[in-house]
């Protein structure tokens, strides 16, 4: 098993150190699953990049969806929600890239938000509950820009709202989930002004979370944060520009030194680098340095955060989105394809050890499946262990988190 050891980064420079645990070396390209992993395949179609879990049909188990489709646990028999199709992985994207399930009009069945292509429209499918047929389709809002979109609860009611970029008029928003039952309208609101760098259509990175340690949660891109008021409807929020590292997913808050101030952790989405960025405080500015994770894989453009080995330190689970960026037919535009794009889709969960000198450990989960464009890292077989679901180019994938199974 290999330790990496995050150094820091000067001028973009990246130093990684890899320190061999017990003098064993284990083969990282490994052709078999993690053991502390079961690898469910429920579909070997492309037909999405976006994930999403919930009790679909109200039988206390916990089903998978993924863009037209949702497949019963616990045999994964699949259900169509509109019409299916299967894309060509290497030269087609889905129209499907993230998703999101929640119970939008409170009728006590879970509904399923799909997010089209970046810049395009978001719509929910309303679930029928026992009745048979598709699921109807209601637009949610028609331009949703920047590539990791994050569902959350932005006001605190205990729903999840949507915080994202307007692509049509360059400026960061979120949306209110409808909070009456039988409501279905969201509601904008205006966080930042127009054209700040981050909001345009596809722009890379969105994370929400306490950057300035003041309990009231912020947003914030690679190019700075929108500091979150005590009235989060709000517009105009102050924006505070700050390097927050390159191009990337989605963005996590975590003290990773433990010295009280918040850092973040990004990985690219397109070229090789996972990082994590200690904050700094002098005089009252706050500034980011940049330290290298790992640069074991590239397209990194999905992360999660949760705790898969119940240490009580959060871990970063991460991977290679195969064909993030598409294998173009005419030769002309060969350059467009991203460093690794070839490499083996790879899964990762990257073990952390806080402290004043914080350390990853790196473990792969299986190459060949990847991520997405979003992960759901969260127990959905009860056993009290985080699992990971992801959909992508390669399929639909469970893996189910055996690491402290008794079974």
């Amino acid at each position: 098993m290999l330790a990496c050891i995050t150094q820091p980064s000067k001028f973009k420079i990246h130093l990684l150190l890899f320190l061999l645990v017990s003098g064993i070396c284990v083969d990282s390209f490994s052709q078999t699953t993690n053991p502390g992993f079961k690898k469910h395949v429920i579909s070997n179609d492309f037909i999405s990049e976006g994930v999403a879990v919930g009790d679909v049909n109200n039988d206390g188990k916990t089903d998978v969806l993924a863009g037209p489709s949702w497949f019963e646990a616990p045999n994964w028999k699949r259900h169509d929600i509109d019409t299916f199709r299967i894309f060509p992985p290497k030269t087609t994207y889905a129209r499907s890239f993230l998703n999101h399930c929640m119970d939008i009009n409170q009728d006590g069945w879970v509904d399923l938000i799909v997010m089209d292509f970046p810049g395009l429209s978001a719509d929910w499918f309303e679930n029928p509950g026992k009745k048979p047929g598709y699921w109807k389709k209601h637009r949610l809002y028609d331009y949703v820009g920047n590539e990791s979109p994050a569902f959350t609860d932005v006001d605190g009611d205990g729903r999840d709202d949507i915080v994202c970029a307007d692509s049509k008029t360059n400026q960061m928003i979120w949306l209110r989930s409808p909070t009456v039952k039988g409501d279905t309208t969201w509601t904008r609101f205006t966080i930042g002004e127009r054209n700040v760098p981050g909001t345009d259509i596809q722009g890379h990175g969105l994370g929400y979370g306490d950057i300035n340690g003041d309990g009231r949660k912020d947003v914030f891109t690679k190019d700075g944060w929108w500091e979150g008021p005590a009235d989060v409807t709000q517009p105009g929020w102050t924006f505070h520009p700050a390097d927050i590292g390159e191009d990337c997913s989605q963005m996590h808050v975590v003290d990773v030194n433990a010295d009280g101030l918040p850092d973040v952790v990004s990985a690219s989405a397109h070229r090789y680098g996972i990082w994590w960025h200690p904050q700094f405080l002098d005089s009252g500015y706050r500034y980011f340095d940049h330290y290298t994770i790992s640069f074991s894989t590239s397209q990194t453009h999905a992360t999660a955060m949760a705790d898969i080995n119940g240490d009580g330190n959060p871990d970063l689970v991460t991977g290679k989105r195969y064909f993030a960026h598409l294998e173009r037919l005419n030769p002309s535009n060969k350059t467009t394809i991203d460093p690794g794009t070839y490499e083996k889709p790879v899964l990762y969960w990257f073990e952390l050890t806080p402290g004043k000198r914080p350390y990853w450990i790196e473990h792969e989960i299986d190459n060949d499946s990847g991520v997405g464009i979003n992960i759901i890292a969260r127990d959905i077989n009860d056993d009290g262990q985080p699992d990971i679901v992801i959909a992508n180019k390669r399929g639909i994938f469970f893996f189910e988190n055996k690491m402290n199974s008794k079974k």
